[in-house]
C-alpha cells in the first residue's frame, strides 16, 4: 500500500464519528452529530427512539485557534508554536534481553496500540510462553488463546512444531474457555467476584472495541509489514490473526528461526527501539486531536448524565450539550502544554528553525 491510498478523512471528523451517537443508558434515545463546519458549529440532533421525534439544532461547539499563515497560533495575544513530537510508533516490537541470573535469552514481544491497552507476550527462561494484559501479571499464554476460543487441539495444530508452546499447553490445567476467562479475570481483577459476563466483557473491551483500541492506520500498516498479514488499513482493532503471527513470529525467533511464513514469508529479528524507523511523529494536527478526544470524551459523560435528568419533552441538543469541557481542554492545550511554547522571535531564522524543531517530552 503507498500513501495514496490512504483514505484522508480529517482528524476531527475521526473524533466525532468515534463517539457518536451518544446514547442513554436504556438505549431508548440516542444523539449523533451530523455536520461541521468553522468557528466550530455542529449541527446534532436529538432522537427520541421511542417516539420517533427528531429534533435538529445548531450548536456552537466554543472557538478553535488558528494557525496563521506562518505556522504559528496567536493565544492571549502572543504568538505561540506546537512543536511536534517524537513517539514511539505503535505496532508490533520484538525484543531480546539476557536474564541477570542464569544468562539465558529472554524473548518478548509488545503489541503496542496508538491508544488503548498493550499486550505482551514473553518466553522466559523455562522456555515457556506468558502473556501479559495490560502491563498486569503474567499469565500462560495457552489460558489467554483458550479464552479467546481456542481449544487445545487448535493450539496443537497452530503451534505443534514449537516445543516452548507446547510445554506450556502442557503446563495449563484449564480446560475450557469459561474456565479460562475467569482465570484471567481473577489476576486482572483480584478482590472481585469473577462471572464468565464479566471476563468476556473485560476483554472484549481491551482489545475488540473501537472506542477503547485503536491501532491507527500506521499501527496497522506496521503490523501487516511486521507479520506478513495483508488486513486493511482501516482494520484499527486487534484480530486474532495478529495475536497467532505475533506469537508464531516470538516462538520462531526464540528457536533460531531466520523465516516465518504465515501469510507472506518475512524474517524473523529483534527490532532496536531507538532506531528512528520505530518511532513516529505528533503534529500538530494530531497533538490537537487528542485533546479534543479528551474534552468530547468528558462531554459525552455530561450529555448522558442530562439525558437521565431532564425531562424528555424538553430535551433539545442545545440542553444536552455543555462545551466547557471541550473548550477547557483545547485551551489548556495551548496555554500550558510543554509542547506549545513561546515562539523564538529574536530573528527571523529563530522563528523559522523553532517551527522545524521535534521533542520527545509532553503526554
Amino acid at each position: 500500500t503507498n500513501r495514496g491510498e490512504i483514505p484522508t478523512t480529517s482528524g476531527l471528523e475521526e473524533i466525532f464519528e468515534e463517539i457518536s451517537p451518544i446514547e442513554d443508558f436504556q438505549g431508548s434515545m440516542s444523539l449523533s452529530f451530523t455536520t461541521y463546519s468553522q468557528p466550530l458549529f455542529v449541527t446534532a440532533e436529538f432522537t427520541n427512539n421511542i417516539t420517533g421525534e427528531i429534533k435538529s439544532q445548531t450548536v456552537f461547539m466554543g472557538d478553535f485557534p488558528v494557525m496563521t499563515p506562518r505556522g504559528t497560533f496567536v493565544i492571549n495575544g502572543t504568538e505561540r508554536v506546537v512543536v511536534s513530537q517524537l513517539v514511539r510508533s505503535p505496532g508490533v516490537y520484538f525484543e531480546r534481553t539476557i536474564e541477570k541470573t542464569s544468562d539465558k535469552d529472554i524473548f518478548s514481544s509488545k503489541i503496542i496500540p496508538s491508544r488503548g491497552a498493550w499486550l505482551e507476550f514473553e518466553v522466559d527462561k523455562k522456555d515457556l510462553v506468558g502473556v501479559r494484559i495490560d502491563r498486569k501479571r503474567k499469565q500462560s499464554v495457552t489460558v489467554f488463546l483458550k479464552a479467546l476460543g481456542w481449544t487445545a487441539e487448535q493450539i496443537r495444530e497452530e503451534f505443534g512444531e514449537f516445543e516452548s508452546m507446547m510445554a506450556t499447553l502442557e503446563k495449563d490445567t484449564v480446560n475450557t474457555q469459561d474456565e479460562a476467562l475467569l482465570d484471567i479475570y481473577r489476576k486482572l481483577r483480584p478482590g472481585e467476584p469473577p462471572t464468565k459476563e464479566a471476563a468476556q466483557n473485560l476483554i472484549e473491551n481491551l482489545y475488540f472495541n473501537p472506542k477503547r483500541y485503536d491501532l491507527a492506520k500506521v499501527g496497522r500498516f506496521k503490523v501487516n509489514k511486521k507479520l506478513g498479514l495483508d488486513l486493511a488499513l482501516d482494520a484499527s482493532l486487534l484480530s486474532i490473526s495478529d495475536i497467532v503471527a505475533t506469537l508464531r513470529y516470538l516462538v520462531a525467533l526464540h528457536r533460531g528461526d531466520l523465516t516465518m511464513e504465515y501469510g507472506r514469508e518475512v524474517r524473523v529479528e529483534k527490532d532496536d527501539i531507538d532506531h528512528f524507523g520505530n518511532r513516529r511523529l505528533r503534529t500538530v494536527g494530531e497533538l490537537i486531536q487528542n485533546q479534543v478526544r479528551i474534552g468530547l470524551s468528558r462531554m459525552e459523560r455530561v450529555v448522558r448524565e442530562r439525558m437521565t435528568t431532564q425531562d424528555v419533552e424538553a430535551i433539545t441538543p442545545q440542553t444536552l450539550i455543555n462545551i466547557r469541557p471541550v473548550v477547557a481542554s483545547i485551551k489548556e492545550f495551548f496555554g500550558t502544554s510543554q509542547l506549545s511554547q513561546f515562539m523564538d522571535q529574536t530573528n527571523p531564522l529563530s522563528g523559522l528553525t523553532h517551527k522545524r524543531r521535534l521533542s520527545a517530552l509532553g503526554p
